[in-house]
């Protein structure tokens, strides 16, 4: 139980540090609610907006995640994990655009 809450968190953390408060404001301001993309492209970067945004949301507190990143940076299982959540939130992502077949 405590790899999956390690790996949990990790997947979390790994997200969040990239941003600036000020890149976040401006990210949210600019923000969309529709999953829809032209580009299979533009679909990726959605899903790892997605998971940044999910991560600073459960911590809003950067210096927290700074504090913490060196734990988790080098650690190929925690490295991992965190792909995985860009690549389910990747799947969802085609799915709701009929993976970009319909008007291709």
């Amino acid at each position: 139980m405590k790899k999956y809450i390690t790996a949990a968190v990790v997947i979390i953390l790994l997200f969040a540090v990239p941003f600036s408060g000020a890149q976040q404001q401006e990210e949210q301001k600019n923000a969309s609610l529709s999953l829809i993309t032209a580009t299979p492209e533009e679909g990726f970067q959605l899903a790892i907006t997605l998971s940044r945004k999910g991560v600073t949301e459960t911590q809003p507190d950067i210096e927290v995640l700074k504090k913490l990143r060196p734990a988790y940076a080098h650690d190929p299982g925690s490295l991992i994990a965190a792909s995985q959540v860009v690549a389910i939130h990747f799947q969802t992502i085609a799915a709701a655009n009929d993976y970009w077949r319909k008007n291709r």
